[in-house]
Order: C-alpha cells, then structure tokens, then sequence
C-alpha cells in the first residue's frame, strides 16, 4: 500500500496500482496549472463514506509507493479516470475496468 501526502498533514493510503494511475491524471493536470477536486471512497476503518480534496499545484504532494516497480498502466482505466478529472466535478476514483481490470459488464 503507498501514500500520498498533500500538504502538511493529508495523508491517504491507496494500493500502489492505484496511486501509479493517480500520479499519472493528477501529474497531467497540474502540469497545465489546473487545479481541480479530487474525491474517492473512504475505506471501512474510517467510516466508509467519502472525501474529497481541492488539488492545487502550490500544495506540496508526494506519492510514496510500498513497492519498488512501477505497475503496468491500464490504459483504458487511465482513460476513465482522465475524462473523470475533466468534468465540474473532478477526478473521482472509481474502481478498476478494462483489460487489466474488471470488465465493464461484470
């Protein structure tokens, strides 16, 4: 399981392959200076409902990965979650589809 830390005191904990693909949609934005939400589902031992972040370039932000490999990138997930970042509401994580994922019809 990696982290990331935004700022001074948020720290997440996503699965390695899940935070590889968050690096890649939010190291996209802020590259272009926009800032946007960012909100995923929280797990079980922290009340189970969700949370969402005003994500800026000015705020420091570190992932921290568990493993020592980058994981293969799902393009198709990356596609998803990319569109997702575009859209009034931000970049929502969802969970997995696609060929190294879950089907869209499972």
């Amino acid at each position: 399981m990696g982290k990331l830390l935004y700022g001074p005191t948020i720290e997440i904990i996503f699965d390695d392959r899940v935070l590889a693909h968050l690096q890649l949609v939010i190291g996209a934005k802020l590259r272009r200076d926009e800032s946007f939400f960012f909100s995923w589902r929280d797990e079980q031992s922290v009340g189970d409902g969700r949370s969402t972040i005003w994500l800026d370039s000015a705020i420091p932000m570190v992932f921290r990965y568990n493993g020592g490999r980058m994981p293969k990138i799902n393009r198709e997930w990356l596609e998803l979650l990319t569109q997702s970042s575009n859209s009034a509401a931000g970049l929502q994580l969802t969970e997995e589809v696609g060929a190294l994922g879950k089907t869209s019809e499972e």
